[in-house]
């Protein structure tokens, strides 16, 4: 089997779960050494774990060193099966992250596939549920993905519990340029609460009210329903013509309501200082699919390392070339070309 190596030093989680779900697709494996080495945290954590556990199920693979706190891994793909899984992280583990290691492999099969996914739906350093379901599949409804997303229960860091069902169709991809986004329809802010005081939220609202000028008819305060414990998230919804994004912050323990606001306010207004189709989150996420779809093009607000480092993990797999360019003040070009 071809072998690709990888040095897994410079990125974080996002280089594994990008590296798994292109050896699915291409049937190439991969052996990664020194994961997360820059981190904190070194090594596998419960989240990359139950994805390279996830991949191995449904592409019913080889895998060495598949263990908590792994530093080297090594994924030799089979065959890709559809089907019905579940697959839990356990605690707040991520579970958006799982899905989106798997999607891509499951939306090349001939027949539909269903996921059942336990574990945290709203937590720090991960694409939240609203995101997948508002911001990032309608994108890839574009590009000729068909997949949706439910969410069954709130799942926030520490505590987790939450539940996510999903679906995906047989798709098959085509290559579209997202440089335009249209006029803006308007901007929503919510407060999430999960077994906490309502004067939290409020805090929250007042914050975005007035840092993105919004009226009491655009906040929304929301208790979560049958909670599982103690969490809160601060959204901002910012609603064009032709996409939306979700940003998103989140409560933590000794951090003031209002510091949580202002940074979730501050993200929603630099994207809309641009006119960026994609924000800094989704640009390094639509990498992978329109490689996989042959090529494309869109805009974003600025070029991460983490846009940088997948881009270049990508061309190892598959025959694209991914570049970019400034075209003013935060609005830079990314095109995607086989």
């Amino acid at each position: 089997m071809d072998m690709i190596e990888i040095d897994g030093q410079a990125g974080g989680g996002q280089l594994l779960r990008s590296a798994l779900s292109l050896s699915l697709c291409t049937g190439i494996g991969f052996s990664m050494q020194r994961i997360r080495a820059q981190r904190s945290r070194p090594g596998l954590m419960r989240q990359h774990l139950t994805a390279v556990l996830a991949a191995a199920e449904i592409g019913r693979a080889y895998v060495d060193g598949a263990q908590l706190g792994a530093m080297s891994l090594r994924f030799e793909p089979g065959t890709v099966t559809a089907g019905e899984y579940r697959f839990a992280t356990g605690t707040a583990g991520s579970t958006t992250l799982v899905l989106q290691t798997l999607l891509p492999a499951l939306w090349r099969c001939a027949t539909p596939s269903r996921l059942l996914l336990e574990g945290g739906t709203h937590n720090p350093m991960a694409p939240s549920a609203d995101f997948i379901a508002d911001t990032y599949l309608p994108s890839l409804r574009k590009l000729g993905v068909q997949a949706s997303l439910r969410l069954q229960r709130h799942g926030f860091y520490p505590a987790g519990g939450g539940v996510l069902h999903a679906d995906v169709a047989p798709s098959q991809l085509r290559s579209i340029v997202l440089n335009e986004r249209g006029e803006r329809v308007g901007v929503e802010g919510v407060a999430l609460l999960s077994a906490l005081a309502a004067g939290i939220g409020r805090r929250e609202l007042a914050v975005l009210g007035e840092r993105l000028g919004l009226g009491e008819d655009a906040l929304k305060l929301e208790p979560v329903r049958a909670p599982v414990g103690p969490g809160n998230a601060v959204l901002v919804r910012v609603r064009h013509d032709a996409h939306e994004e979700t940003f998103a912050g989140y409560g933590e323990r000794g951090m003031l309501a209002e510091r949580v606001a202002e940074n979730v306010a501050a993200q929603a207004a630099a994207y809309l200082d641009s006119t960026a189709y994609a924000s800094e989150h989704l640009a390094d996420q639509l990498l992978l699919p329109m490689a996989l779809a042959g090529g494309g093009e869109f805009t974003t607000t600025t070029i991460s390392e983490h846009l940088s480092s997948n881009a270049r993990l990508i061309e190892k797999f598959l025959p694209v070339e991914i570049d970019w360019q400034p075209l003013a003040p935060q609005l830079w070009r990314v095109s995607v070309s086989s």
